[in-house]
């Protein structure tokens, strides 16, 4: 199963790596005001892949400070603990 799941990630290092290969070519980017960006097309994907992660990241943010303060006002409930491992064994079947 390790082999394979070595050989799954080549495959995709691989192909991402050929693409690249076959899409150096300059593409144009235009924006507003008549302001334009050349670079390569690899490059302008990249750039629009990470930008949606950082929007798609700092989008979720605000659901994580809430959720982090309902977390910091809820008590733990008695007989648990707030750690996974700590806490009395289970006693049932002994």
């Amino acid at each position: 199963m390790k082999y394979l799941t070595w050989l799954l990630k080549a495959a995709i290092f691989f192909t991402l790596f050929a693409f690249a290969l076959n899409n150096q070519q300059d593409a144009t980017v235009h924006f507003f005001f008549g302001t334009s960006w050349t670079a390569p097309l690899v490059v302008v994907v990249l750039a629009a892949f990470a930008g949606g992660l950082a929007i798609g990241a700092l989008g979720m943010v605000p659901r994580w400070w809430k959720q982090r303060k309902a977390a910091r006002r809820t008590p733990p409930s008695e007989g648990h603990s707030t750690l996974i491992g700590q806490g009395t064994p289970p006693t049932h079947g002994l």
